[in-house]
């Protein structure tokens, strides 16, 4: 096991350069620059501030001028916040998004599993015709119509909720962003969870156990579910990895001052380093989360081995 691990984080650095490499290049590509945003500025400022942040340099050179400081894990300074810098900033918005992320992955899972599960067990019944109906509308309505819809609702016709804002982490404020990023990832989980227990509940070893005279919790619980949670799992690694690196839309309209709000600021403005820092810690947390997955096959699975 410890052998899988450490040969899965050695494959994941070239992963990771190959990814920084791409975004940095691709940033660099897209007109304009972090100070060419600002309307009137005097275009000896801007030449001042392209040599202090290095800016005037061959762009070989910026790129490398950049590993160096990433391997010192130096993700540089805030073009548009120069009273910040890009770690002080994840320091800051990366634990709110990670919160709000963390509470919709686990309901999402939570719920959408079991959802999953009572459609499967009451195939092409009304219950089954229900759960399929919202998790495609789940699906299909994006983070954009539900926030708004939800503001509307319970914030401006009811007032049960703030329209907006953090407030300190107060839990009606994450009430809004927690169920707008949770909806659509509980409509893939209890899609399938669905799809894969009534494959499960096919199989041979499960009518050998219904013949043999196991309970209809013990088939279940104890054997189909082992293996319709597969596909849950390899979908919880990448979702996981999104949610808690911050939604762009969500954090936008809701006002939340994660990273996902700090990367839509930044690429308007420009803002190389929040971007490229985004880009770095949303790798991250991808390569570690599929890792994981992996080694939760084995877990689940006692026919999975990691050599």
């Amino acid at each position: 096991m410890a052998r899988f691990v450490l040969r899965r984080l050695l494959t994941a650095i070239p992963t990771l350069f190959l990814i920084i490499t791409i975004s940095f290049f691709l940033m660099r590509i897209a007109p304009g620059g972090p100070f060419n945003q600002e309307k009137g500025l005097n275009p000896a400022v801007i030449e001042n501030l392209n040599r202090v942040y290095k800016l005037d340099r061959p762009l070989w050179e910026q790129y490398l001028n950049y590993l160096g400081n990433l391997a010192q894990g130096d993700l540089g300074p805030s073009y548009t916040r120069p009273e910040f810098t890009v770690a002080e900033m994840f320091a800051s918005g990366l634990p709110i998004s990670i919160q709000i992320g963390g509470m919709a992955l686990v309901l999402a899972l939570v719920i959408g599993s079991a959802l999953g599960v009572m459609a499967a067990l009451n195939q092409n019944r009304p219950l089954d015709y229900l759960v399929v109906a919202t998790a495609t509308a789940g699906s299909t309505i994006p983070s954009f119509v539900i926030a708004p819809l939800y503001q509307l609702i319970f914030a401006l016709s009811f007032s049960l909720v703030p329209v907006a804002g953090w407030g300190g982490g107060a839990f009606v404020n994450k009430i809004g962003p927690v169920l707008t990023l949770m909806l659509p990832q509980l409509a893939v989980v209890a899609r399938l969870m669905r799809g894969s227990m009534i494959e499960a509940l096919r199989a041979h070893h499960i009518r050998t156990g219904r013949a043999m005279g196991l309970s209809a919790w013990s088939v279940v619980v104890k054997h189909a579910l082992r293996s319709a949670v597969m596909p849950v799992i390899s979908y919880a690694g990448p979702a996981a990895a999104s949610l808690l690196t911050g939604s762009v839309i969500v954090e936008t309209v809701f006002g939340i001052p994660g990273i996902g709000r700090y990367f839509v600021e930044a690429a308007l403005a420009r803002d190389y380093t929040v971007v490229m820092g985004t880009v770095v810690v949303l790798a991250i947390f991808t390569i570690l989360f599929n890792l994981i997955v992996d080694l939760a096959y084995a877990l689940v699975d006692p026919r999975v081995r990691h050599d």
